[in-house]
């Protein structure tokens, strides 16, 4: 008889889990709460216009095409794909930004404009990156994060220096331009975490930003989730929505079941792909793995006040992805990581995926994401999210020299409140835990529960950590495990 595997949350970790489970020949069940699928990459949808509510960013093409092929297929048997250029633009003043091109010949003749020798620097910083990409995606990450020996290879060995030094200190230590230097800081935030505080062998994120470049996936990102639901139907794997978990039944130290929507659903193993903190809440207190003590010291990465745009004319000067970087990082990250509260003058980042997908606004509008980083946790109210986005307009407006306020047709909003209310989110926190040192590989919260047998967990709040490509290969991890156990 076939073992029985309920799946909570329909997340990218979730459904890769899905796929790897039905196809190793188990019967799969995914509860979601809400009423479509993708967990934090949700789509929506208003007056004809297209947006991505989470995750807009495609990097990492390899690890996406490594899980289709697990199952024979390719990613454009599902979507079509198109790598920007630029893959993304840099405001750092009026009228003053930087463009980063598709290919690393040309990103070098921008860095040695920028500061001359820069190129240099810049080559060899790279080839260590290609080093680490190759040693941490193709191997590490791939791990289960049970123990430290995981860590522990020869190659790993050598640059054990690398977990003791941070992104901060191997950028600055060759190159002076501060401009140049924000742009290579830039990568690791996608880890959730201050360059500062990040171990310099996560210089990988440099090379998936420059060597590997960045994507679309035409319609917008939720053409990722719409080909994993797809195969995992396929696959045999039961999808079913608008279905809140309300408890997970333990007996003797088993998994026996959970109750969704007041009806108990018998299991033989529990996978949640939800908030890891909301999932132990699900338990009786004797049955979880983590006390609140411990995620109130844990360091998250930051939540997000976003805001989703539609605008009745096409926009200047600006590309796919924007980043504005015009006020001093490390001010806005002491008011995320050190002292939470609003910051006066965030930086911000913008995305406009109508720039080159004609599918996601009307003809002759455009769409546009807005995104400020904050900490998680702090108040969040609509007179605040109000002014936030007149502050960000205005200065959008005086950076790209062009006025777009009187353009605007309808505005959407998602912060702190709605992070909690969607997707259970522990402080409203919108990536999961920071990949800081402390917080790496078998430090993280464990895929396999400490007290409870069969009930396993997946997503950016256990290994290997915060992202998309990361949180498809958790999904492998956790699919590995449970196979091997049964």
């Amino acid at each position: 008889m076939r073992k029985t595997i309920t799946i909570i949350g329909s997340g990218f970790s979730a459904l890769a889990a899905s796929c790897y489970l039905a196809k190793d020949g188990f019967d799969v069940t995914i509860l979601e709460k809400n009423n479509t699928v993708g967990g934090r990459a949700r789509q929506l949808s208003k007056q004809g216009f297209t947006f991505d509510i989470g995750p807009t960013w495609y990097w990492m093409p390899d690890v996406f095409e490594k899980f289709f092929a697990d199952f024979g297929k390719i990613p454009s048997d599902y979507y079509h794909l198109d790598k920007l250029n630029p893959a993304y633009e840099v405001y750092f003043g009026k009228a003053d930004s930087v463009q980063i091109p598709d290919n690393l010949p040309d990103i070098f003749n921008i860095f040695e404009k920028e500061e001359k020798g820069s190129a240099k620097h810049l080559e060899s910083f790279l080839d260590n990156a290609k080093h680490n990409y190759d040693v941490a995606i193709k191997d590490l990450v791939y791990r289960p994060g049970i123990s430290i020996t995981e860590l522990i290879t020869p190659v790993t060995i050598k640059k054990v220096n690398q977990f003791f030094s941070t992104i901060r200190t191997s950028v600055r230590k060759k190159i002076k331009n501060n401009r140049l230097q924000q742009i290579m800081e830039f990568p690791v935030l996608f880890l959730g975490a201050k360059p500062s505080n990040t171990p310099s062998f996560y210089s990988f994120m440099n090379y998936a930003d420059f060597g590997l470049g960045t994507w679309h996936p035409k319609g917008g990102m939720y053409e990722v989730v719409k080909a994993m639901v797809t195969l995992a139907l396929e696959l045999g794997v039961k999808i079913e929505t608008d279905q809140n978990v309300e408890k997970i039944n333990v007996e003797n130290g088993v998994v026996k079941s959970v109750v969704s929507n007041g009806i108990t659903i018998e299991s033989d193993v529990v996978l949640s792909g939800a908030d890891y903190h909301h999932t132990e809440t699900l338990l009786d207190q004797k049955n979880r793995g983590y006390s609140e003590k411990y995620w109130d010291s844990k360091v998250f990465a930051p939540s997000s006040l976003l805001f989703y745009v539609g605008f009745d004319k096409k926009i200047e000067n600006v590309s796919h992805h924007t980043l504005f970087f015009d006020t001093e990082f490390d001010v806005h990250a002491k008011d995320i990581y050190d002292t939470p509260k609003w910051p006066e003058k965030p930086l911000f980042y913008a995305s406009f995926p109508s720039k080159t997908d004609e599918t996601v606004a009307p003809n002759g509008n455009e769409a546009g994401i807005f995104l400020i980083p904050i900490a998680p946790g702090i108040e969040d109210t609509p007179e605040i999210r109000e002014h936030y986005f007149k502050s960000i307009i205005e200065r959008f407006e005086q950076l790209t020299n062009q006025t777009i306020s009187e353009n605007i047709i309808f505005k959407e909003s998602f912060c702190v409140k709605d992070f909690v209310k969607d997707y259970n989110s522990y402080k409203g926190n919108a990536y999961g835990l920071a990949n800081i040192l402390t917080q790496t590989a078998f430090l993280r919260p464990k895929i396999i529960s400490k007290k409870v047998k069969n009930l396993f967990f997946t997503g950016q709040l256990t290994v290997p950590g915060p992202g998309v490509p990361p949180s498809i290969i958790s999904g492998k991890i956790v699919s590995d495990l449970i196979k091997k156990q049964f």
